[in-house]
């Protein structure tokens, strides 16, 4: 099993790129890898429309740390897990998505990469402009 770590340096503060990335209200701005419209809250689950079909999501809870890692609990019942950092940079904050190949292809696995690579992309653009 192959992980990858994929990351963005973001002209911003941790505390406001954390704030950002972390609120589940914001994901269907930022996240079209994993939802394509708004979140539906229940309890500590989100319910969300993902290119994958319906997927509950679970954040660890709000944290002082940067912490924003999820679990991701596909259509299929498998659960996948999300570690996702924010740490300071010297230019702002970076964020740090690794993604694992966990019974993917290696096409699979290219495909997803790119997708966090464009969510990042678009999250990097959103909060350097807030």
């Amino acid at each position: 099993m192959e992980s990858r770590h994929i990351s963005r340096v973001i002209a911003a503060s941790p505390e406001a790129v954390y704030a950002y990335a972390s609120d589940p209200d914001n994901l269907a701005k930022w996240a079209a890898g994993l939802t394509q419209s708004e979140v539906i809250r229940d309890g500590d689950s989100l319910l969300v429309e993902s290119p994958m079909g319906q997927v509950t999501v679970v954040f660890t809870p709000r944290n002082d740390f940067g912490v924003i890692d999820h679990d991701v609990r596909l259509p299929s019942g498998e659960v996948v897990n999300n570690p996702v950092r924010v740490v300071a940079h010297p230019d702002g904050a970076e964020i740090i998505f690794t993604i694992r190949q966990l019974g993917l292809t290696d096409e699979e696995f290219d495909r997803d990469a790119a997708m966090v690579e464009q969510d990042l992309d678009t999250l990097k653009m959103i909060v350097e402009r807030l």
